[in-house]
């Protein structure tokens, strides 16, 4: 016993006013092990009993799983530093130059870090989010404290900074939880089958899995184009991630239906004409007199 007691009491570090012993150690690393313990029960019996009876959404259980985490992180970190004999109150003060030195330099990694945690208390963007940032459509895989995951339709991960999903405009597909209206453009030759062109266009959104029966496809005539008469088919999905696929899945359909009844899809056509000054020149007149 005297032997325990003698290790524990064996000191690592000795200065004037600080004193740091083995016993020091054992509870700063109880303190750390106790917080994921009581973390780790929280989210798997406390958290997740709430979660199916209140029938919270996925982005939600992980934007207060992600809270919780937060909140808990400086306390463990203050007792952690009480435990190792460090008072946070003198090592702030002490350092309070060397931090707002730290403060000035790091000022986007704090706007990152303020606006994760909006991110998470206002839940304008949760994970399995589908939403569009600049002209690229991804999906939201997690939402840190500092930086996000994000998925693009070529299934590559990409770090974006939160501050970047707070402060740009960011289209999100998946926040009205309704279907999104896509369209394709298709152009027809002069002289074609109108009615027949909307026919076949809606037969194609309607043979399509991933396109919606309601509400249904419709077809626009737009233009008296130059070379063409110009249409759009628009139509509804949830198919947000890939929706590129469905749009070319849907003008092979049509290039198909159109060359089965003979409908043509133009092309932009010039006609260039060649003058010969040659041949309308005095001096060429009077040559050939």
């Amino acid at each position: 016993m005297n032997t325990v007691r003698q290790f524990l009491n064996f000191e690592l570090i000795h200065l004037k006013a600080f004193t740091l012993t083995v016993a020091d150690i054992c509870s700063a690393l109880l303190v750390v092990v106790l917080a994921r313990l009581l973390l780790y029960l929280l989210k798997k019996y406390v958290l997740q009993l709430f979660f199916k009876r209140r029938n919270v959404a996925i982005g939600q259980q992980f934007a207060i799983n992600q809270l919780i985490k937060y909140a808990l992180y400086p306390i463990v970190i203050i007792l952690v530093m009480q435990s190792l004999g460090i008072q946070p109150s003198v090592l702030l003060a002490g350092g309070a130059a060397l931090l707002v030195g730290i403060g000035l330099g790091l000022q986007q990694t704090f706007k990152d870090l303020f606006s994760g945690i909006i991110l998470l208390v206002e839940g304008t963007v949760r994970v399995d989010d589908m939403v569009v940032i600049g002209d690229t459509i991804v999906m939201v895989k997690e939402i840190g404290i500092r930086t996000s995951k994000v998925e693009t339709r070529d299934e590559t991960v990409k770090i974006v900074p939160n501050s970047k999903l707070v402060e740009d405009t960011v289209i999100n597909w998946s926040h009205n939880n309704r279907p999104t209206r896509f369209h394709i453009d298709v152009g027809v030759a002069y002289g074609s089958d109108l009615g027949l062109v909307k026919s076949l266009l809606l037969e194609a959104a309607d043979e399509h899995g991933q396109i919606l029966k309601t509400p249904p496809a419709i077809v626009q005539f737009r233009e008296f184009g130059s070379s063409s008469l110009d249409f759009k088919l628009f139509f509804y999905s949830y198919e947000f991630l890939r929706i590129e696929v469905v749009k070319s899945d849907l003008r092979f359909r049509v290039d198909e239906l159109f060359r089965q009844h003979a409908i043509t899809i133009p092309f932009p056509q010039q006609e260039v004409w060649f003058r010969n000054e040659l041949s309308t020149s005095p001096s060429n007149k009077h040559q050939n007199a």
